[in-house]
């Protein structure tokens, strides 16, 4: 209960009010009592003095037979206990008991008091009743001589009594007046935090990303100032964390959609941080990492001891990494973070895969190229030399020869230009004339134009139905040419008596098949042969520049489909690929 504010204000005052309120019980009761105590000590010597003056005759006669009646009848009539005595302190008549059987008063008190001063009171324990009396005597006079003390005396439970209903009626005060201060207290304490219970409130809701929350103070003193003070930091907060947000949102896009993997250690080697592209680089689970060691979560040494190494010399390191050994290729970059005290490092992972992709095709393309032109070049020489030696002379044979050098000068000229238009193809340079064409004629006219070239190689060439097929957003002369490169292949690398087909589905895209029953093509080989230049089997391939394929390849994606081939060595080949419909 005391962990409320409110209360730790409204028990104090009430607990202030009560002591108070007993103290002021307290002072009263013993206020009253006192004041009761001299009424009635003052009443009785009233009433004694009067009983005196009324018992003088008796007592001047000595008849203690009409004292006793006169002490009786006052006792009754006054109900208060009557006591007469003569000036030595003998009893001479009691209303409550027999005179002969009391002791000689002399030495009371009050006695004393009034036969010295005129009267006497005192309050003490009686000893022929045995409880607390009030006592008042007053001197009895007889000739101007003082002849005896009548005394009055009243049991002090009467006023203990009297003071006793003043007491129920103070605490039944008391009670009221705490009733009615713990409302006061609980509203005065209500209204006091009130404001304080709404800026802890508002507190809150800003811990749980409510920035907007604001107060409104309705009032003007210290609480309302605070108010005021706490939206004032609001406000500066709110401005702050939008800043942070706004910077965190960018780190975090920056992060998420750079190449570069990147990932960050603290002291303990541990990851606090890993992007989409370390996690796709180092094969992981997305977040599976965050927050344990860089250890467990790469997995791959050479990538650690480039961290170690960082760690240890408090300088930028750097290496090159095959992930896995197989995997992709990356360069590891580890930075200390200089402008963090607790030894964190940054890794950045470029991933040069692609880059090492291309420099190989680019090695391959100068050897494949350099080995095309070697050929030719080297045959063209010899029947140079020949012709110079003296064949010019035998006319037979120099015509032979010069008709082999035009071969050869045709199929380094046929190649250059296959070159020219891939390059070509690749840069963008050859616009496509596109425009909506019927599947069945784009395939007529290569099958026609190789059909003989197909029955000379001892081979069957059909065109599967082509019915209900949609049209297809393409250039003909293009896709054209994709179609003989591909029926070419085909005859090619088919034996006599196989068989070619030609065919196409609908789809999403329609897609364009052309099969062969052929010697087939290994499996290392089929995600290379679209490279220029890369020939699957140069031993069977009987001539060509190996620059088909790869042209084919680019026709296809500059019409946003794409294309692939299929095969099982020694069970023919497959080739197929995909144009958007019109």
């Amino acid at each position: 209960m005391f962990r409320s504010i409110r209360w730790r204000i409204a028990v104090p005052y009430m607990a202030l009010i009560l002591a108070t309120m007993i103290g002021l019980a307290a002072y009263l009761t013993f206020s009253s009592r006192q004041s009761y105590l001299e009424s009635m000590r003052g009443q009785l010597l009233d009433e004694a003095a009067l009983l005196a003056d009324l018992i003088q005759p008796a007592n001047a006669a000595g008849d203690q037979t009409e004292l006793a009646a006169q002490a009786r009848r006052y006792a009754d009539l006054l109900d208060v206990r009557v006591t007469i005595l003569d000036a030595q302190g003998t009893v001479l008549a009691e209303s409550n008991a027999e005179a002969s059987a009391m002791d000689n008063h002399l030495n009371r008190p009050e006695v004393q008091q009034a036969l010295s001063g005129g009267h006497g009171s005192s309050v003490r324990q009686s000893a022929t009743l045995g409880r607390q009396m009030l006592y008042a005597a007053v001197p009895v006079t007889a000739g101007g001589q003082v002849a005896g003390v009548a005394r009055l005396s009243l049991p002090i439970s009467v006023i203990d009594a009297r003071v006793l209903a003043l007491d129920q009626t103070l605490a039944g005060a008391t009670l009221l007046t705490l009733l009615l201060s713990l409302v006061l207290a609980v509203l005065i304490a209500e209204r006091t935090t009130r404001p304080l219970r709404e800026l802890t409130a508002a507190a809150e809701q800003m811990a749980h990303g409510e920035l907007d929350v604001r107060i409104h103070p309705t009032t003007r003193d210290e609480v309302a100032r605070l108010g005021e003070a706490f939206n004032e930091m609001a406000f500066a907060f709110q401005g702050e964390m939008s800043e942070v947000t706004e910077q965190r949102n960018n780190l975090s896009a920056v992060l998420t959609h750079m190449m570069d993997g990147a990932v960050i250690t603290d002291r303990e080697g541990r990851v606090s941080l890993i992007n989409p592209a370390a996690v796709r680089l180092l094969g992981l689970r997305s977040g599976q990492d965050t927050g344990e060691s860089l250890v467990a979560a790469v997995r791959d040494h050479q990538v650690v001891d480039v961290w170690q190494r960082c760690r240890q010399t408090g300088r930028e390191q750097s290496d090159l990494v095959e992930l896995g050994g197989r995997g992709p290729f990356v360069r590891v970059i580890a930075t200390p973070l200089q402008d963090q005290s607790d030894g964190g490092a940054l890794l950045i992972l470029q991933d040069l895969t692609q880059a090492r992709r291309l420099e190989t095709v680019r090695r391959d393309f100068i050897s494949n190229i350099s080995h095309e032109l070697r050929n030719p070049l080297a045959a063209l020489k010899a029947l140079v030399d020949t012709l110079r030696d003296g064949a010019l002379d035998d006319r037979p044979m120099a015509e032979r020869f010069l008709v082999q050098m035009d071969a050869e000068v045709d199929a380094m000229t046929q190649m250059v230009r296959e070159l020219l238009e891939l390059s070509r193809i690749e840069s963008g340079r050859v616009p496509l004339r596109l425009q909506a064409v019927a599947v069945a004629d784009l395939i007529a006219s290569p099958v026609e134009r190789l059909r003989p070239q197909a029955e000379r190689a001892g081979l069957t060439l059909t065109v599967e139905p082509l019915d209900a097929l949609p049209l297809v957003n393409a250039d003909g002369e293009r896709l054209q040419q994709v179609l003989v490169n591909l029926i070419h292949n085909a005859i090619k690398f088919t034996p006599p008596g196989g068989h070619i087909a030609v065919s196409a589905e609908a789809g999403d895209m329609v897609t364009i098949a052309v099969r062969d029953t052929g010697v087939g093509i290994a499996a290392g080989d089929l995600t290379r042969i679209f490279e220029r230049f890369y020939k699957a089997d140069r031993a069977r391939s009987g001539g060509g520049t190996g620059l088909g394929l790869a042209i084919a390849k680019h026709i296809v994606q500059a019409h946003g489909g794409q294309i692939w081939a299929e095969s099982i060595e020694g069970q023919g080949a497959t080739f197929r690929f995909t144009l958007p419909v019109a």
